[in-house]
């Protein structure tokens, strides 16, 4: 794809944006709520069961107003027609229930007769395996366009996700596919399912700037075709002791799209996180980030509002309570950011730099990130496809980076501040590195110049700031660099003089 087109489609440079004149004056200021036909009103009623029980006290809603069901497991929610779905925040101690596909099944849709009412029932099954401590994989940015990429999926991610899965043990996983999913060709959403049965765990999914309808006039309808294969765009569940709240940061406004929450989304989510005690565990998955750095990194005064939520204030305000984490992807990078009070978790991309090799635009390798949950404990790393659990860092030799031409450089990807990188040189320690912003070598040499790389020429080396150096004598025969993480687990690298 020409550089330009996809600069258009994806609305990342300013072209896209310059569409809507009063977004590019004030990118910042809220958005001005377009005026819509109002919905017929519609009665929802329901039953929430499992075993033959009702089951009382779980969280329905129309993506507009939550409701709990009473002692028998019944509920009654007024809604209109402009919402599609009931569904559930699925409660602990019950199995995710599963489309056919292995998706995740927690809505079903509203059909309402000529008099506007309607009925839903859901029935859950109980789990016996407790899910106190359980896992979760994020998947961020498969971005598959063609059969060839697709091709690549399933023979690359798959697997690793499986023995990934087997590594796991008895803990129950889940997974999530954190937006852009597809490369704008929807109609492959059926081999990603297909894959996802493949993987064998429940999967929700997050919708992503390249998984939305195009053509859709306003936001609103930008997410149809999205929606008849996965339902809402924004949810919540339970597993353990953890909550789990799923939200649609994509705003299409027919030129391109910004990250952007609108008000009847945060509406509802006040309204859910109303029912989470404070102090509580809380992760947040969107697929812009919250908050991108590379506009630092790139010397920029504020990050373009296609690549950060325009109005994160109002989330970072409602996750004030909780020991809040935002799980993002997007930016085909792995950054740790830490800004109101939440701790923002950047993945990598399943597809690296849109499959065309091995490694992302900051020399993080293709691949996903695994959690772990003890009680409300969150424990992570990230995983490169195709590579060890323990493959955390790459070592470059003395002058990989021409701007330090005596120092060696390493690339810890998942670092973040209660990380300690030290190195050894000829086995005597020499202490912490250095850690300074720069380009990846491989980067740099799989990705510099209109000609690179091959399928994807328009990809270039983005500075990171997960990069780490040290100065090394000419006459050294071995360095190891040591990276432990805020666990205490150490990653070690070597690197024997030639």
């Amino acid at each position: 794809m020409h550089r330009r087109h996809f600069l258009h489609r994806t609305a990342l440079g300013t072209a896209g944006v310059a569409l809507a004149p009063a977004l590019l004056a004030d990118p910042y200021a809220p958005l001005p709520r377009p005026a819509l036909r109002p919905g017929r009103p519609v009665r929802v009623q329901g039953h929430v069961e499992a075993g033959g029980r009702g089951l009382p006290d779980v969280a329905v809603t129309d993506g507009r107003t939550i409701v709990t069901t009473d002692a028998s497991g019944d509920f009654s929610l007024v809604s209109d027609d402009r919402h599609l779905f009931a569904y559930l925040c699925l409660p602990d101690g019950y199995r995710i229930p599963q489309n056919r596909t292995g998706t995740a099944r927690f809505y079903e849709p509203i059909r309402p007769d000529a008099r506007g009412d309607a009925r839903v029932l859901f029935l859950l099954d109980p789990d016996p395996i407790p899910a106190e401590r359980h896992a979760f994989l994020v998947l961020a940015d498969p971005q598959t366009q063609d059969a060839y990429e697709m091709g690549l999926f399933h023979t690359e991610t798959v697997p690793d996700v499986q023995q990934t899965v087997r590594d796991l043990g008895e803990r129950p996983v889940f997974g999530v596919a954190c937006g852009d999913i597809m490369f704008d060709d929807l109609t492959l959403y059926p081999q990603y399912e297909e894959a996802v049965g493949k993987m064998g765990v429940p999967f929700f999914q997050v919708l992503g700037n390249h998984d939305l309808d195009f053509e859709g006039r306003s936001d609103e309808a930008s997410a149809q075709t999205f929606g008849r294969y996965f339902g809402p765009t924004y949810y919540a569940f339970d597993r353990g002791a953890v909550h789990y709240v799923v939200l649609d940061d994509v705003f299409w406004h027919g030129a391109g799209y910004i990250g952007y929450l609108d008000e009847t989304q945060l509406h509802w989510l006040e309204q859910d996180l109303a029912r989470i005690e404070a102090g509580r565990t809380v992760v947040v998955f969107v697929h812009i980030p919250a908050l991108s750095t590379r506009y630092r990194r790139a010397g920029e005064s504020r990050p373009a509002p296609s690549g950060s939520i325009t109005n994160r204030e109002a989330l970072y305000r409602l996750l004030e309570p909780y020991d809040a984490h935002i799980i993002s992807g997007h930016t085909h990078e792995c950054e740790h950011v830490f800004e109101g009070g939440a701790h923002e978790h950047v993945v990598g991309a399943a597809c690296g730099a849109w499959w065309s090799g091995p490694i992302c635009y900051d020399g993080t390798p293709n691949g996903y990130a695994v959690f772990e949950a003890d009680g409300e404990a969150l424990r992570w790393r990230y995983k490169a496809t195709g590579e060890p659990a323990d493959l955390q860092l790459r070592l470059y030799p003395r002058g990989a980076d021409p701007s330090a031409p005596d120092e060696i450089v390493a690339n810890v990807w998942d670092w973040d501040p209660d990380w300690m990188v030290t190195w050894f040189e000829d086995g005597e320690p020499r202490g912490p590195m250095a850690r300074r912003t720069g380009t990846d070598p491989d980067a740099e040499t799989l990705h510099r110049g209109d000609a690179l790389p091959l399928r994807r020429p328009w990809v270039e080396p983005v500075p990171t700031d997960h990069l780490f150096y040290a100065p090394v004598r000419p006459e050294t025969r071995e360095i190891r660099v040591e990276a432990t993480d805020r666990w205490g687990r150490t990653y070690t690298a070597v690197l024997d003089a030639e």
